[in-house]
């Protein structure tokens, strides 16, 4: 029994770190403080209570989130402070090493927050003065989370886990095997959305392609039922894996009422002998389908894709591959990632590391061709017109909003089309080329 009188003219703190999964899952957290009378903290108001999520998917993530944790305590002295999340899941001892924190949860407790800060309150610290560590390496437990961002969009958690174990990955480890919340309680979030007045609903996951594996559902099944909430103009598909976006999901995308003809999809490597040392489940041929079938379909599509440089056993040879694959493929923008070892994965079993100065020469190279092919993707629709929906944003000169296929466009601030799809004719660059200019 939770005593709630605990909770009473508290306020909380929360602070985010890494993926939208893990902004979708503060925001649950936050609902659930809420409910117990713990209020907000105001910006630059102490907070009695400090909640971290955190990310663990690179060195530098953990980096990050020390640094993270060591500040919001220098910032909120003698407040009650939370670690959670991934880098807290992998590694409870080590955060809860840190000074400041006071409660370590895994990715199975965190939806028990209430209780474990409730527990330790009455208690206090025991004699030791140790932090409390709760992770538990049996991850089962799905937890709905819907969060908005400042902008528009919402982001709806359907799936948690994976089930893959790629060699360079601690995901399967840090978020347990793949789960999903079922198809009418998706549906039921998606329709609370549209009643506070969200438009747009970004689905997100660890591995959302694998919906269905809890419930014996299909993507499909799901991406078919959100099309039919009324209220939600726009839904967007986060990142999803090759082999799992089927051409059935694609083909219904490009006919559907409100899904956008953009896309996220996972590459890591463009050399299948890479992809084998991955532990990678498709290889360079099944992915260029998949691009040549969302252009066939929806020639108009942005297509975001993600690539790692510099993994074990990368030679020079196989990340010119890569280079040419990438070059040769029609896709929108490039998300580059330099490999980082994780203690505990099969990659480092691997011959051959790469040095650090030729892995930031790869990204380098990749940056730069993904800059080309984006800018080229935004040059091709100067002159067009396109539905906006224009985002939340603080007074100022300019505000931005999204096509439905993911061009930033920049507008003369006008407060009344905050949440508005309008129609714009795109204009040339802005003054540091991050958006088309737009007119109404």
């Amino acid at each position: 029994m939770i005593d709630t009188t605990i909770f009473e003219n508290k306020t909380a703190a929360y602070y985010t770190l890494g993926c939208k999964l893990n902004f979708a899952e503060t925001s649950t957290i936050g609902k659930m403080l809420a409910e117990a009378g713990v209020r907000k903290a105001r910006e630059g108001e102490r907070a009695d209570i400090c909640v971290i999520n955190t990310c663990s998917v690179t060195e530098l993530a953990d980096k990050k989130c020390r640094q993270a944790i060591r500040r919001i305590h220098k910032e909120h002295p003698g407040a009650f402070v939370v670690a959670t999340g991934c880098y807290a899941q992998l590694k409870p001892e080590e955060v809860a090493a840190i000074e400041g924190v006071d409660l370590v949860l895994g990715a199975e407790q965190k939806l028990d927050i209430l209780q474990y800060i409730n527990s330790l309150q009455k208690c206090g610290e025991d004699e030791a003065g140790r932090v409390a560590v709760t992770p538990s390496k049996d991850i089962r437990r799905f937890s709905p989370s819907c969060s908005a961002d400042d902008r528009t969009r919402h982001f709806l958690k359907v799936q948690d886990g994976c089930d893959y174990f790629c060699s360079y990955c601690t995901i399967p480890f840090a978020r347990g095997r793949s789960r999903n919340g079922s198809i009418a309680s998706l549906v039921r979030q998606a329709e609370e959305v549209a009643r506070e007045g969200g438009r747009e609903i970004v689905l997100t996951g660890v591995n959302i392609g694998d919906f269905g594996k809890t419930t014996g559902e299909s993507f499909l099944d799901l991406i078919r039922a959100l099309d039919r909430v009324e209220g939600i103009e726009r839904y967007r598909i986060s990142s999803i894996e090759p082999n799992l976006i089927t051409d059935e999901a694609i083909d219904f995308v490009a006919g559907s009422r409100s899904f956008m003809p953009h896309f996220h999809i996972p590459l890591q490597s463009g050399s299948d002998s890479v992809l084998k040392l991955m532990r990678r489940r498709y290889d360079t041929a099944l992915f260029r389908h998949k691009i040549e079938k969302i252009k066939q379909v929806l020639p108009e599509a942005f297509i975001g894709v993600d690539v790692i440089v510099g993994t074990r056993g990368e030679t020079a040879a196989y990340f010119e591959e890569t280079r040419r694959f990438l070059e040769d493929l029609d896709i929108t923008q490039l998300h580059v990632f330099s490999y980082s070892e994780r203690p505990g994965t099969m990659a480092l079993r691997i011959d051959n590391p790469v040095p650090p100065e030729e892995k930031h020469r790869r990204s380098q190279v990749l940056l730069e061709l993904s800059e080309r092919k984006l800018a080229a993707f935004y040059e091709a629709h100067i002159g067009e017109t396109a539905r906006v929906l224009v985002e939340h944003t603080q007074h100022g000169e300019w505000m931005h909003g999204f096509t439905e296929n993911y061009i930033k466009v920049e507008l003369p601030y006008d407060e009344r089309l905050s949440n508005e799809v309008r129609s714009v004719r795109l204009g040339g660059w802005n003054e540091d080329r991050s958006a088309l200019k737009g007119e109404l």
